[in-house]
């Protein structure tokens, strides 16, 4: 293939394209059609947007030739599965598998549509989203909004099998619903989806983590109820692999004790992790409930990414989550040992074009310190 880092005119015309977005999505865009209405709102829009805009071919041939930034030092294997770029779209924004098509011709590497559930689920009393702009952050409290995974793997497969270049992959949690009930229940409901899932799409993570539903997290809370799940979970044939979404605050003596649990298991990598639950420090009414996205996730994720690559090695695949707005701060996710990257809080904050300047600017890195290709920096600060 052609590699845009590898054409004069087509590497100018990219740049001078991004630059352009970068600046119409600050100045025009956010504040006139993102910013002016409630968070809420904007998530509809942006949704919809989507929708609308894969269906127009030609526009979906201008994004692909003006943004999508490649260079063979992004391309990465990662537990099997072959990656044009190491960046991907987090669970939670794409609850409904409605965007593939539009990040797939952007250039994402992946995305991880739900979290999706075996029932479909209304969420939370909305407002779902609270802007902290301050913070870099959003307060986010959906509850697992979705149409039930059946039909979401279903896209999810569609997706997967008709996209370029984009690997697809699926997250799966427990249903927020007045449904909910034992622990063998919620095991239940994990396999439901997981018997969905199985070898219809790149990948398949475990979101044991959500803050923002009636059941809580009770797979996190003690090594035997995440061994219960996994063991369920071990028994469903499926060939592609698993990552599960572990928490962010857990006190390390207490994740170290669900890492060895997970080490046991059919798992092959760890999302680190989900929103950010610590307010401290952080000016934010008491009355917002939910959990941090973005600002207040960076230095929290990317220390916990360094402590389970050092204390299990390379046992597990790590996607990096939180607070990534900077090609800086995705290489130093890497170089504490992330595999993948992923983020959300980014597009909301910096725009579209914001993956374009993630995978130009963590290329430029790579190539200034000597790497060939993204895989021998992972962990290189440890």
């Amino acid at each position: 293939m052609s590699y845009v880092s590898e054409s004069f005119w087509h590497d100018a015309v990219n740049k001078a394209t991004t630059d352009l977005f970068t600046f119409g999505y600050k100045n025009i865009i956010k504040p006139n059609f993102v910013f002016n209405v409630p968070p809420d709102e904007a998530h509809d829009r942006m949704i919809t947007f989507c929708k609308a805009t894969k269906r127009v071919p030609p526009l979906m041939w201008a994004c692909r030739e003006m943004l999508n930034y490649t260079d063979p030092v992004l391309e990465t294997e990662v537990m099997g599965v072959e990656f044009a770029n190491p960046f991907g779209l987090s669970a939670g924004l794409d609850k409904n598998c409605e965007m593939p098509v539009l990040l797939d011709n952007a250039g994402f590497g992946f995305e991880t549509v739900g979290s999706t559930t075996s029932r479909p689920c209304a969420g939370n009393p909305k407002p779902w989203f609270h802007r902290l702009p301050e913070y870099d952050s959003m307060m986010v409290h959906v509850g697992l909004d979705n149409i039930g995974s059946d039909k979401v793997i279903d896209r999810a497969e569609q997706a997967w099998t008709n996209a370029r270049d984009m690997q697809v992959s699926v997250s799966i949690a427990r249903t927020n619903d007045d449904k909910v009930g034992d622990l063998d229940e919620g095991i239940e409901d994990y396999c439901i989806s997981m018997r969905r899932a199985a070898g219809r799409t790149a990948m398949v993570e475990v979101n044991v983590s959500c803050p923002n539903t009636t059941a809580g997290e009770p797979f996190t809370q003690t090594p035997e109820n995440l061994d219960r799940l996994f063991a369920a979970l071990d028994g469903i044939d499926r060939p592609q692999p698993t990552l599960v979404k572990l928490p962010l605050n857990k006190p390390w003596g207490e994740l170290h004790e669900l890492l060895d649990v997970l080490a046991e298991h059919n798992v092959q990598g760890v999302s680190l992790a989900n929103l950010q639950k610590d307010r401290t420090g952080l000016d934010i009414p008491r009355e917002w409930e939910g959990g941090l996205s973005g600002g207040p996730c960076t230095r929290a994720s990317e220390a916990l990414i360094a402590q389970v690559r050092r204390a299990y090695g390379d046992r597990f695949a790590i996607a990096g989550i939180g607070g990534v707005f900077t090609p800086e701060q995705a290489y130093a996710k890497i170089r504490a040992g992330a595999d993948l990257v992923m983020f959300i809080s980014s597009l909301m904050y910096r725009g579209p074009q914001q993956i374009t300047v993630l995978k130009r600017g963590l290329a430029q890195l790579l190539k200034r310190d000597g790497f060939e290709h993204v895989a021998d920096a992972v962990g290189v600060d440890l």
